[in-house]
């Protein structure tokens, strides 16, 4: 079984966003080009911890290779994070479709390498999704979910404006879920 969900449906949203430059970062939608970036990524101690462990390459071009297909048939999913100077792999992050509770609702998440915690990529993903999400896709609401334990995260969240709605159960697990409504 693929740790990948399938497809929640056409969303009706446009061509997929391309790249997006912020101040620190270039972000591209993920693909099979990045696969290796991925594995990378999932290896990282500090990112293989809130994704039940590494990831082999396997692993890395199948969540590839969903990823591409998503941003095709939904307009959205995860951006590969890069250094704007550097070129250096920072994460990845971004929105896609999550059913939580029974509902499909916009997303968001991010995954940044140990090495660079602390000091604000995760909220530069954020932002920039956000930005996506209320600017180009005209969203009223966007959604972010974890670990009840993961208080970095959560402290991204809450950076973000995102508020505190309910915890919940995911994939048998205990989450929180933050909301963002349109400001």
């Amino acid at each position: 079984m693929s740790r990948f969900p399938r497809f929640l449906g056409p969303s009706g949203l446009p061509e997929p966003s391309g790249t997006r430059l912020t101040e620190r970062l270039v972000l591209k939608p993920i693909g099979p080009e990045y696969a290796d970036d991925l594995w990378h990524l999932h290896r990282d101690p500090g990112v293989a911890r809130w994704y039940g462990g590494t990831w082999s390459r396997g692993e890395a071009w199948e969540s590839a290779l969903y990823m591409e297909r998503a941003w095709a048939h939904e307009g959205v999913h995860k951006w590969i994070a890069h250094g704007r100077e550097s070129g250096e792999l920072v994460g990845r992050g971004g929105l896609s479709y999550a059913e939580v509770d029974g509902a499909r609702r916009l997303e968001i998440g991010w995954a940044v390498r140990e090495r660079f915690w602390g000091l604000g990529y995760a909220s530069e993903i954020g932002r920039a999704g956000l930005a996506l999400a209320f600017g180009d896709l005209g969203a009223v609401e966007v959604a972010s979910f974890t670990e009840i334990h993961n208080l970095r995260s959560r402290a991204v969240m809450e950076r973000l404006g995102f508020h505190y709605a309910r915890e919940f159960r995911h994939r048998g697990e205990p989450f929180v879920l933050y909301l963002f409504t349109r400001p």
